[in-house]
């Protein structure tokens, strides 16, 4: 790989440091004070992870903080306490129970909202109705829903009762929700008669009942009237959710679990290869984000925040749930896409709301970017303070744009790295407190211990590529594999001994902030020269009028393999030939003549999931073989590959 091209990128990429004013408004105050924070929880982890959890209710407390290492390891050994109770009754029990805990918003423009108080009530009416389906600590519930209120109220109250849910995005097709259902066993489906994207009903109780007969460990099936498509109901399995709603009870006494027993199973994202059932502890899940999200967003009780992405996906659950709630914030949830019916949709949010922390993910501001400064001319966005990031990298071209032109040099932006495995975001920022860098993914963060290591698992000096691995256990990093305990050991801990292995390749750099180029399997070698995605990627974007790129190495007899290049152009952007020059000239003059495309595809659009990750395999898979096996229901927009297999069609081109 050219590390000259990816060191230059870290070498041009300056400290951006907060003023004074909004680092003293902190909770810590001070830049002095969190870095004393960051060392103690790196040096004493068993007394910083101690002193976190004393923040919430515990029925008894734990034996030990810290037990076993990795990959066999419990935080908080022995306490007994309910994840629901320290997202809801804490903050009722504190006297806050009238604040607004979720404000939820239809695409046709329909809202609603809930207090802490009214939400607790909720939840307790639904997790009353799943044990009255006879759901247990440890029984599965399988959550196929859109972004609803509901969706929030049906997790928190697998939460009170001790179940282990599972959320599975609503668009996913039948057969991948047969696999996931299957995989997972649950006793109780809730889903929605349908719901509407981009003007579209979507009909999601209809793909519940066409699976079903494959599923034996099914015994009910709750379901929203949404869209009021008056849906088949079977009796003795099927339930409106408003008809039970009605006879239950608004109090429900919250389950006892110990901390590290299962609370969370969901399954890796992606269009092809077998999906991984990931397991998260249920408290330590919350407690961690708790910390991680209060820092991250730097969040105080009266903020509005706003979690873009959709419940299908763990970054909602971590943020829009966990984070948010466990801070005792308001919550926005959106049910729709970002870009519809306008594509300034995102823009009217953001000023409905007085949102003033946002997270989302670097391909939402690629699309505002794409979108010009004409739209931002009519709206007041001076709320924005903070907006956090994660998915991919995110390029230093978009960074400038979201700190100067969106957030005018008033916002912090915290872009960071995750995993479904780690949960949240381990390596990040601390709002005001921790100097930004455009395009790194921030310092390790509280508590975490990570470094980048050879093939052979010996450390890198700083600014060397190299694996990303975990050294050290923290609360939300995951269990195991649901069902999978072999598969666990040999996906993340056969690599590197004693280190959970990422699979994506990243260095640090001497101001101690990590870049992450990308995944390990999204490189490939041109006449024996490794090349990364993201250098290249980087490069493509600095051509004035592209926003978004994606590239793809592919079979070249000579070479071994050649670069395929996908771009994307703002919307005002005309294709004319010099687009394609202007790439060629970027990614010669950045990279060299090796990192030469074979060809340049303009495209409308790219593959993304809804949680804003390009589908690079399946790019790759389009191009050598015209076709996809795999699912491709999980994309925010699966007509976009279509388009796309017309494009490689009509160039007539063979690889």
């Amino acid at each position: 790989m050219d590390q000259n091209r990816i060191l230059q990128v870290v070498q041009q990429s300056k400290l951006v440091y907060s003023n004074r004013d909004k680092e003293q408004a902190t909770t810590i105050k001070s830049r002095e004070a969190f870095q004393d924070l960051l060392e103690f929880s790196q040096k004493d982890p068993d007394h910083f992870w101690e002193t976190v959890a004393k923040d919430f209710i515990w029925y008894h407390p734990w034996e030990k903080t810290i037990s076993g290492k990795l990959p066999n390891f419990q935080f908080f050994t022995g306490g007994i306490s309910n994840p629901c109770v320290n997202l809801l009754d804490r903050h009722v029990q504190a006297g806050n129970g009238n604040q607004t805990a979720l404000i939820w918003e239809g695409e046709n423009g329909d809202t609603t909202s809930y207090t802490y108080d009214t939400l607790l009530a909720e939840v307790n009416r639904f997790a009353n109705s799943l044990r009255r389906f006879g759901v247990q600590k440890g029984d599965g519930v399988a959550i196929f829903l859109p972004n609803l209120a509901e969706a929030f109220i049906a997790v928190l109250a697998c939460f009170r009762v001790g179940a282990v849910y599972n959320a599975i995005f609503s668009g996913f097709s039948e057969k991948s929700l047969m696999d996931r259902l299957n995989k997972f066993d649950p006793k109780v489906v809730v889903t929605a008669d349908a719901t509407e994207r981009r003007g579209k009903q979507i009909f999601l109780k209809e793909k519940v009942d066409n699976v079903l007969p494959h599923v034996p460990s099914v015994e009910a099936v709750i379901t929203i009237n949404r869209m009021g498509t008056n849906p088949k109901m079977e009796s003795g399995r099927d339930y409106y959710w408003h008809d039970i709603r009605e006879s239950a009870s608004i109090e429900c006494e919250p389950e006892q679990m110990e901390a590290n027993e299962p609370g969370i199973v969901f399954y890796t994202s992606g269009t092809t290869g077998k999906p991984k059932g990931v397991v998260h502890s249920g408290m330590a899940f919350v407690i961690q984000n708790y910390l991680y999200a209060k820092y991250h967003m730097d969040f105080h009780q009266d903020d509005v925040f706003w979690c873009s992405a959709d419940i299908g996906w763990l970054t909602m659950h971590i943020w829009g749930i966990a984070g948010a709630l466990a801070n005792g914030v308001t919550t926005v949830v959106y049910e729709g896409a970002p870009d519809y019916p306008t594509k300034d949709r995102f823009y009217q949010l953001i000023e409905k709301y007085r949102i003033n922390k946002l997270f989302t993910a670097p391909t939402a501001l690629r699309m505002l970017k794409s979108m010009g400064e004409k739209p931002l001319q009519h709206y007041d966005l001076s709320c924005l303070e903070v907006i956090s990031l994660v998915g991919e990298p995110f390029d230093p071209e978009t960074w400038q744009w979201t700190y100067e032109t969106l957030g005018k040099k008033q916002i912090y932006i915290n872009n960071t790295w995750g995993q479904t495995e780690t949960a949240g975001t381990p390596l990040a920022g601390a709002a005001w407190l921790t100097p930004m860098k455009p395009g790194s993914a921030g310092v390790q963060f509280l508590g975490a211990d990570l470094a980048i290591v050879d093939d052979a698992g010996q450390p890198v000096p700083p600014n060397t590529l190299g694996n990303l691995v975990i050294k050290r256990p923290f609360p939300m990093l995951c269990r195991t594999l649901w069902k999978e305990p072999e598969r666990y050991y040999s996906s993340y801990y056969s690599q590197v001994d004693g280190c959970y292995f990422a699979s994506d390749l990243a260095l640090m750099d001497e101001d101690g902030h990590f870049w992450v180029v990308g995944r390990s399997d999204d490189a490939f070698n041109v006449a024996g020269h490794r090349l990364s995605t993201m250098e290249m990627e980087s490069a493509i974007l600095e051509v004035d009028g592209v926003v978004e790129a994606a590239v793809i190495g592919v079979p070249d007899q000579i070479k071994g393999e050649v670069p395929i290049v996908f771009a994307r152009l703002a919307d005002d952007i005309e294709h004319t030939g010099s687009i394609e020059q202007s790439i060629h000239h970027a990614i010669i003059e950045n990279i060299g003549k090796i990192a030469r495309p074979k060809e340049i595809i303009i495209t409308k659009a790219l593959p993304k999931t809804v949680s804003g990750k390009i589908m690079r395999r399946l790019l790759k898979e389009v191009v050598t073989t015209g076709e996809v096996a795999g699912d491709i229901t999980g994309l925010e927009d699966p007509s976009v590959v279509a388009q796309i297999q017309k494009v490689i069609h009509n160039r007539k081109t063979n690889y």
